[in-house]
């Protein structure tokens, strides 16, 4: 793994570009990994993003509320900061169109993602969100606390990504499971594939900060491990 480089990002920290500029400058990589599947790629190149209905049948209703909740608080936050959200992303497939860097989507098909998400959420998560979200709004969680302390112009310290993770995981562990622990082994196994397949390439890996620690785990597990099945092409 001496050739690859993980950068963990916030999708609307303006300290996210800046580091993507830095590290694309002085590692000078043959290519980046972005955490972004081709439904997303195009969609960031879009300056006007409208709610697809079609796509209701195939996410399911959990999934398709939950895509439209969850752009709707991005652009929310995005907008406080001054700040697109996945504008990191542009900037870095903007940078490697310039600089001729070959650009590899690896992240899981977002319907899949999204389909996974309808099939998996039970009424208990469903109660837990509602009330976490009351619980929130009363203030008499500390978790909320030390959300609201947060710069959004930075990527959250190490140690706050694992706390959130961790409580993601205990408050949610179907939720953790599909948006976070399966795409992490998918995005693992891509960029793993290309590590074997460009053993002598330069890579630089971007994604969200709370995939970065399980991720670098994987894609050290599926390298060293002549074992692994690889079971996906890979899209450049």
């Amino acid at each position: 793994m001496e050739n690859l480089t993980i950068i963990g990002t916030s999708h609307i920290a303006s300290q996210s570009i800046n580091e993507i500029k830095k590290s694309i400058k002085e590692i000078k990589p043959d290519i980046i990994a972005l955490e972004l599947d081709k439904q997303r790629f195009v969609a960031l190149h879009q300056k006007k993003r409208n709610i697809n209905l079609l796509a209701l049948p195939k996410v399911g209703i959990n999934g398709f509320l939950f895509s439209i909740i969850g752009s709707y608080v991005q652009k929310k936050l995005g907008r406080k900061v001054g700040i697109k959200p996945g504008a990191e992303m542009l900037t870095a497939a903007k940078l490697a169109k310039e600089n001729n860097i070959i650009l590899a989507l690896v992240d899981q098909d977002i319907e899949v993602t999204l389909k996974n998400f309808s099939k998996a959420l039970n009424w208990r998560e469903k109660y837990r969100i509602f009330k976490d979200i009351i619980t929130g709004i009363l203030r008499k969680d500390p978790l909320f606390d030390d959300i609201k302390k947060i710069d959004l112009t930075k990527v959250p310290k190490e140690e706050i990504v694992d706390k959130l993770m961790k409580e993601l995981k205990k408050r949610y562990p179907t939720i953790y499971k599909v948006l976070v622990e399966d795409r992490n082994k998918y995005m693992a196994k891509k960029i793993s594939q290309i590590l074997l397949k460009e053993p002598d390439k330069e890579i630089l890996a971007i994604v969200g900060a709370g995939h970065k620690k399980e991720l670098k785990e994987l894609i050290h597990k599926y390298t060293s491990d002549p074992k692994v099945d690889y079971v996906f092409n890979i899209a450049m």
